[in-house]
């Protein structure tokens, strides 16, 4: 065995030596050396799995991440033997691992090196705590970029970073504070065009080194657990972020209404303060679907229970607000108080369901209750418990529920201490590697409630901490941020990073939790909230008296808001259908400039702008009194939203930004579907869909999907895909459509806006029978009505 030794605190540091030994076993390669064993396991073409065992028994192979659904595709593989190397091979991927020292060196099918060892994989013995520190450590290629990470709160390129994974209540977080809420060990690799992504899927603290330590050297590492890590290859990144998703699982169908505009503050209580809330949205004719109970809605913040003196009637109340088109969400922590009068309490303490300390103490700590104990999510008996809570919240008319505090989060200790035991599903492991799933299997536990008891509607679930997987059950926010500009900024980036990390129905605390924005910052953040999947408003005002709602900047403000957030409204077809796409495909609903032109290196640093869904680009208004922006546009026509000016991309362009608008552009060539705007989703039956079609000389596809927005119906097929391709040219405009249609809808027409057509169209044609414009717009617009079953629509020059 070759060994190295080091100054390190932790001791000497162990490498493997050469092979001695291989075995293929299906599509698994296992190699040993004196000391280490390596499994490789070929998933598809483009998925590999490595797994090493330091003293060569593996440990229990384990997750909570992967998807139950992860199945290997039939896929060509094999392996050939060199006199230095071992050649695993698939149609996409050449794996080589060294025989003198198990280096990997991964190249495409044409010899191009996409990810290569530098040391590879070593380890030692973490004589502080136990079990063993897992090391890789990887050369960075030419001029290579780094994504991904989760909700880390910095560049999107993160070149030169040293990142954490470690669940933390980061209560008003910094640019570049680390680590923060979520747990995601999923990075991508950038370089020559080419795109990969690792998945360390290791649930102790992990730390990611991006050439920060050593320039040329990329390194992950774990404090204890396996090296345990998936290869995806691309070369496409959205491609990578589909197949990570493949692996992680992809999320249900969201009911519509969580795509509306949510509305929560700390706390909206008594009861006839929640009405005034709801009434005053219907008032102003400001949209809304969603409003949030904090903590206060609780007797003496027990969870599961409601203040008689300030909710005394909760099934009253919650009936009201629905009648008004109001679902109510409410908060769940994981504290449970410790009072032997409550129930909750009773149940768990009787059947041993809260996490001890290593010495067989209950662990406590003090939360929003006082004194409080913890469940142990990580027992599957403690989760069905906890989900059987869920009936009484149902019953009442609860449709959604907000998972809050659980990194975990305790006061002054900050969080539990590591010696905490869990059962962590039949293994019984220390808090160290439960750490960074606490919250992930409460949410997991509570959003399994929740469906049980809501059936046949659909549940809607927004968690602060998780693990990779949790995307299948849940959307995430960004946590405690604060009310200013560069939290603004820092919304952005999170959000897209978040998307990229397979966590696509995410938002921030629109205006900032901590603080207080001025009518400016609010309306921008409205802005840029458009076009997050999650558009909440949420602040910490009780602790000023601060009134954070649309209206509270006065009436220029408000207007600006009520145009955005009809807006939001007007576009929840498109969002629906990119959420469709994500739920199906894994693919980003948020996706940086990087991932949508990756052979642009223009786009490698860009963290301004962005792509929400496959055709609208934006960027937000980032400081205060600016009135225009500069914005970089990748290759291809782009349409200016707001006044259809046609720009041409791979261009920085300037636009203006009045306070009422916000840099926002439509791809040519796409079909954007809309509904009218309402005051709440489902509030009337469309009657018609429009549909703005943009001209554009290269083919582009764009996707309708429609169900019926709640239920399970989707499930069984009921729902209707549509499916645009526009192929025009300087003469003619041609629109085609296929579907799958197997749900009725209310409409009966599109009505369909036609922008920048080049020419003056005298000849129209639905599936080859003329038909006149209804009209033509002074901006150069023409509007016309087609039946929905139509095929094929034209306009010629002649």
């Amino acid at each position: 065995m070759q060994v190295e030794t080091s100054s390190s605190k932790y001791g000497v540091k162990h490498y493997p030596d050469g092979i001695r030994e291989w075995k293929k076993e299906g599509n698994y390669f296992s190699f040993w050396t004196s000391e280490t064993t390596l499994e490789v396991r070929v998933i598809a073409d483009k998925i590999i799995r490595f797994r090493y065992a330091a003293e060569g028994t593996f440990q229990r192979d384990f997750s909570y991440a992967t998807s139950d659904t992860l199945e290997e595709s039939p896929i060509t593989f094999g392996i050939k033997e060199w006199e230095e190397t071992f050649e695993i091979y698939t149609d996409a991927l050449k794996i080589f691992i060294a025989r003198d020292n198990l280096r990997i060196t991964i190249t495409d099918t044409e010899g191009h090196v996409i990810n290569q060892d530098e040391m590879g994989y070593h380890w030692q013995h973490y004589l502080l705590k136990g079990g063993k520190i897992q090391y890789c450590s990887k050369l960075i290629q030419e001029n290579e970029c780094f994504y991904g990470l989760g909700d880390k709160p910095t560049e999107l390129n993160l070149r030169g970073k040293r990142l954490e994974n470690y669940g933390t209540d980061a209560y008003g977080f910094q640019k570049d504070t680390d680590p923060l809420y979520r747990n995601i060990p999923f990075y991508y690799g950038l370089h020559h065009g080419k795109g990969y992504g690792i998945f360390f899927d290791n649930t102790f603290r992990t730390i990611f080194d991006f050439g920060k330590e050593r320039t040329d050297v990329c390194s992950f590492w774990a404090r204890g657990g396996e090296m345990n890590y998936y290869f995806i290859y691309g070369p496409d990144l959205l491609d990578v972020a589909r197949a990570y998703t493949t692996v992680t699982g992809t999320p249900e169908l969201p009911p519509l209404w969580a795509l509306g505009y949510h509305q929560c503050r700390w706390s909206y209580y008594p009861d006839t303060r929640v009405r005034e809330i709801a009434k005053e949205f219907r008032k102003r004719q400001i949209p809304c679907d969603v409003i949030y109970l904090d903590i206060d809605y609780m007797e003496g913040f027990r969870c599961f229970t409601w203040n008689k003196e300030w909710f005394p009637d909760p099934v009253g109340l919650i009936r009201d607000l629905a009648a008004e088109g109001f679902k109510v969400v409410v908060i769940i922590d994981p504290g449970i108080k410790v009072d032997p009068d409550y129930k909750v309490y009773q149940e768990g303490l009787k059947n041993n369901y809260f996490c001890k300390r290593a010495d067989g103490a209950l662990m406590e700590g003090d939360v929003w209750p006082g004194k409080c104990v913890f469940p142990d999510f990580t027992n599957p008996v403690v989760r069905d418990w906890w989900s059987s809570l869920f009936k009484s919240l149902a019953e009442v008319g609860v449709r959604g529920v907000w998972n809050d505090m659980n990194e975990p989060a305790v006061f002054e200790m900050g969080s539990f201490p590591e010696d905490v035991r869990h059962d962590y599903d039949g293994e019984e492991v220390s808090h160290r590697k439960a750490h960074n799933i606490y919250g992930h299997l409460m949410s997991k536990a509570t959003a399994a409630g929740m469906k049980k008891y809501l059936m046949p509607n659909r549940s809607f679930l927004i968690t602060r901490s998780c693990y990779s997987g949790a995307q299948r059950w849940s959307s995430v926010w960004t946590g405690d941020n604060v009310s200013s500009w560069e939290h603004l900024w820092l919304a952005s980036v999170q959000c897209q990073r978040l998307a990229v990390s397979g966590i696509s129905f995410t938002g921030s605390d629109i205006g900032g939790f901590i603080g207080e924005p001025d009518g400016e910052l609010y309306t921008r953040w409205i802005q840029l909230a458009v076009f997050h999947p999650l558009m909440r408003t949420h602040s910490a005002s009780n602790e000023t008296g601060f009134n954070q709602e649309p209206w509270s900047f006065g009436t220029e403000y408000e207007k600006v808001v009520t145009k955005f957030i009809n807006l939001r409204y007007r576009l929840i077809p498109y969002l629906y259908s990119t959420f469709w796409q994500y739920a199906t495909y894994g693919t980003p609903m948020l996706r940086p400039l990087a991932f949508v032109a990756q052979n642009d290196e223009a786009t490698y640093n860009c963290t301004h702008e962005f792509m929400f869904g496959d055709s609208l680009l934006l960027s937000h208004v980032s400081e205060k009194g600016m009135t225009e922006k500069s914005i970089y546009l990748p290759e291809g026509k782009w349409y200016y939203f707001w006044n259809d000016q046609l720009y041409t991309g791979k261009d920085d362009v300037t636009v203006k930004t009045p306070l009422d608008e916000m840099p926002l552009f439509v791809k040519a060539g796409a079909v954007l579907p809309q509904y009218p705007v309402m005051q709440y989703t489902h509030e009337t039956p469309v009657t018609e869909m429009l549909l703005d079609v943009y001209f554009g000389e290269e083919v582009v596809r764009s996707i309708l999907y429609e169900d019926a927005g709640d239920h399970y119906g989707y499930k069984n097929g009921q729902y209707n895909i549509i499916c645009f391709k526009q192929r025009s040219d300087k003469d003619q405009f041609y629109l085609k459509k296929q579907c799958y249609i197997n749900y009725e809808t209310a409409y009966s027409n599109y009505r369909i806006v036609l922008h920048g057509l080049p020419f003056s169209g005298k000849t129209v044609l639905v599936d080859g029978k003329p038909m006149k414009l209804d009209s033509a717009g002074a901006d150069g617009t023409v509007t016309f009505v087609v039946p929905r079953n139509f095929e094929i629509l034209q306009i010629s020059r002649s």
